[in-house]
C-alpha cells in the first residue's frame, strides 16, 4: 500500500487534532495581523496618519482590529451555523425514509468514531455532495445534498459520511471553518481598501508619499484575496486523502467510497450554492473545476481537493484492486 492514503492511515488522531488546533491558532494569528496591517497602510495611505499633519489617533487600525476580532468570534462561535445558511440547508424530516436512512448511517458512523452524533442537514440540490462543518464534536454538523441522496446506495453513501465523520474527528472542522470565513473577511477588507483608494483623492495623495512604505501597503491590499485563496487550499488538500484513510478505517470498505466518489465524478454536476469561500468543506469540489483533475504543484496551489480519480486509485490500492475501467 502506497500514496497519500496510506502514509496518513497510522497517524496518531490525538496528535493529528492538537495539529489542528494549533493551525487554527495560527490561521487567527495571522488573521489578526494582516487586519493590522491593512489597517495601518489605510492610516497611512488614506488619513495621513503618522505624519506631522495627518491625525494622532489612527482610526482605520484600531477600526481593522475591531473587526478582525468580532469576526473571529463570529466564525468560531456561528460560522457554522452562518455556513449551513449560506447553502439552505435544512434540518432532516424524519418522515421521509431517505432522511430516515441518512440518520441511521450517520448514527452507525458516529459511534464508530466514537464522537458525538452530530447535527444532520440536507440540502434540496441535485449536486451529489456533502460537508461537515463546526468548531469541535460536541458542535458539529454534517450536510449532504438530496443529489448525493437520490445518487448513491447505503454503502457509498456510508463511506461519505465516514468521510465527513472522519473530518469531524481529526478537528479539521474548526480549522476549515474559521478559513471560510475569515478569509472571506480578508476578502471583503482587501476590496474595500481597493475601492477607496480608486475612487477616492488618498489615491492622488499615495503618489507624493515614500515609495518604501507605499508599494508594500498597496501589494498587501491588491494580493490579498489571491494569498487567502492559496491558504484555504493548502490547507484542505492533504486532509481530504487523510479523511478518505480514516473512512476507511471507520468502514473497513475503501470500495464504498470509491464507487461513491466515480459516481459523484461520473454525475459531473457544480453545486449552484457554493462559493469559493466554502469549497474546500465538501466531499468533492463543488465548483468542478478541470484544475481539480490535475496534479502537480500549480494544481496542489490552484485546487482545493485532490484529483477525483487519485483518490479512487488509492482507495482501489488499499482493497488489493484495480480502479475500474
Amino acid at each position: 500500500m502506497s500514496g497519500p492514503v496510506a502514509s496518513h492511515a497510522p497517524q496518531d488522531f490525538a496528535e493529528r487534532q492538537a495539529h489542528n488546533r494549533r493551525m487554527a491558532a495560527l490561521i487567527v494569528l495571522l488573521f489578526l495581523i494582516f487586519f493590522f496591517l491593512v489597517g495601518l497602510s489605510v492610516d497611512y495611505l488614506y488619513l495621513d496618519a503618522f505624519t506631522p499633519a495627518g491625525p494622532a489617533f489612527p482610526l482605520a487600525t484600531v477600526l481593522s482590529l475591531s473587526l478582525a476580532t468580532g469576526m473571529t468570534l463570529t466564525s468560531y462561535y456561528g460560522g457554522s451555523e452562518l455556513i449551513l445558511r449560506s447553502l439552505g440547508a435544512e434540518r432532516l424530516d424524519i418522515e421521509l425514509p431517505e432522511h430516515r436512512e441518512l440518520r441511521n448511517v450517520v448514527k452507525e458512523m458516529a459511534l464508530a468514531s466514537g464522537c458525538p452524533m452530530p447535527k444532520v442537514h440536507v440540502v434540496f440540490d441535485p449536486a451529489p455532495n456533502a460537508l461537515a462543518t463546526g468548531r469541535d464534536p460536541s458542535n458539529a454538523s454534517v450536510c449532504v445534498t438530496t443529489g448525493l441522496l437520490a445518487l448513491l446506495d447505503r454503502e457509498e453513501t456510508q463511506g461519505v459520511i465516514a468521510h465527513e465523520l472522519s473530518h469531524i474527528r481529526n478537528h479539521d472542522i474548526l480549522l476549515m471553518t474559521l478559513v471560510s470565513v475569515l478569509l472571506g473577511g480578508i476578502v471583503l477588507l482587501s476590496d474595500w481598501a481597493q475601492r477607496s483608494f480608486y475612487l477616492s483623492r488618498s489615491g492622488k495623495r499615495a503618489a507624493g508619499k515614500n515609495a518604501l512604505f507605499v508599494v508594500p501597503a498597496l501589494l498587501l491590499i491588491l494580493l490579498a484575496p489571491f494569498v487567502s485563496r492559496l491558504l484555504a487550499m493548502a490547507v484542505s488538500r492533504q486532509r481530504e486523502y487523510l479523511a478518505d484513510a480514516t473512512a476507511v478505517e471507520l468502514t473497513r470498505n475503501p470500495i464504498g467510497l470509491a464507487k461513491a466518489l466515480e459516481r459523484i465524478r461520473d454525475a459531473s454536476m457544480p453545486f449552484a450554492k457554493a462559493s469559493r469561500g466554502t469549497a474546500h468543506l465538501f466531499f468533492v469540489n463543488p465548483l468542478r473545476r478541470r484544475v481539480d483533475d490535475r496534479e502537480g504543484h500549480v494544481a496542489d496551489l490552484l485546487s482545493t481537493h485532490p484529483p477525483i480519480a487519485r483518490r479512487i486509485g488509492l482507495l482501489y490500492q488499499m482493497a488489493g484492486l484495480a480502479p475500474a475501467a
